[in-house]
């Protein structure tokens, strides 16, 4: 799929679900290559204010252009860090709204060298912060058969993980694991059954990344700590991509504490209704129509979820 244009997914209903105020303060924890952030910014009159975000440093480059807006800041953090940011930024007041667009991007997909890819060859990397942390590749070398076939059961939902995991482990006594290509054929020897439209490689590469980046423990703090800086009524607007970060989203827009919210004490007397989660769900999960997905084929699997901030 390389050459694939950049696309903002559910562009509108972003838009529509994020209720932009012309004078509002808005955050765009996941900019990639800024698609989202342009729609944004032409919503916002002279007034309003948007922050940026993400750890990639080529949406770095990418935000240069849009450097000139006064509107406009950009940092280098990951989404995690939102509320640090935020209080940065705007030391004495909140945010608006919040979007964030999960997963990997059609940029990164596309750009063999960051090796996200099963469709071209490159190095086993993953990081969607190349100076930060170290490539999958050394881990996938070094990690036993179980924690193998775990992280590949519970991060891709991968039914024939213990399969894949010893086909690994058997490779890899030959010589080390460290090309997209080498994986993904292996993989592919190794799944007895194709899923319809998708490669076998999928779900292994998926857990693999979510593993490289910590995504689901990102999210979680995120989820855990983004309430703090929201003023009342303030919109979320998250565009998840997998089950596993949907989970959360629904549980944490649900009101679930758990997730999103204080953690009270063991045993302390509290009566029913008396602590008012901090969030609320608004409408139903959005998913893209089959036009969007004829235009752009990995929009496919986005659910998109909204939630506003109770006073």
């Amino acid at each position: 799929m390389n050459g694939v244009p950049h696309i903002p997914v559910l562009l509108e209903a972003v838009l529509e679900g994020l209720a932009i105020q012309p004078a509002g303060r808005y955050v765009d924890g996941t900019f990639g290559r800024g698609g989202h952030s342009r729609a944004i910014l032409s919503r916002l009159g002279p007034r309003g204010g948007l922050l940026a975000m993400d750890r990639d440093p080529a949406a770095h480059e990418a935000a240069r252009q849009l450097s000139a807006d006064p509107r406009f800041t950009f940092t280098r953090e990951r989404f995690s860090h939102m509320v640090e940011a935020v209080r940065l930024h705007w030391p004495e007041d909140g945010v608006d709204g919040v979007l964030l667009d999960l997963g990997v991007s059609s940029p990164q997909l596309d750009e063999p060298s960051r090796g996200f890819s099963f469709q071209q060859d490159g190095p086993l990397d993953m990081r969607m912060d190349p100076d930060a942390g170290v490539p999958v590749c050394e881990w996938l070398n070094r990690a036993d058969q179980k924690a193998l076939a775990d992280t590949i059961y519970t991060l891709g939902e991968e039914r024939y993980s213990r399969r894949i995991a010893r086909a690994i482990v058997d490779a890899r006594r030959s010589a080390p694991i460290t090309r997209t290509a080498q994986l993904a054929d292996l993989v592919g020897r190794a799944v007895p059954r194709r899923e319809p439209g998708r490669h076998p490689a999928t779900r292994t590469f998926q857990a693999l990344r979510i593993l490289a980046n910590d995504e689901l423990g990102e999210l979680r703090a995120w989820l855990q700590t983004i309430p703090a800086v929201l003023r009342p009524g303030a919109r979320l607007v998250v565009i998840s991509f997998h089950s596993l970060e949907d989970r959360l989203v629904k549980r944490a827009f649900q009101g679930r504490t758990d997730v999103a919210g204080p953690r009270l004490p063991r045993g302390l007397p509290v009566e029913p209704g008396v602590v008012k989660p901090p969030l609320r769900a608004v409408g139903k999960p959005v998913r893209p129509g089959p036009q969007e997905c004829a235009r752009n084929p990995r929009a496919r699997s986005a659910v998109m979820r909204v939630a506003e901030r109770n006073p």
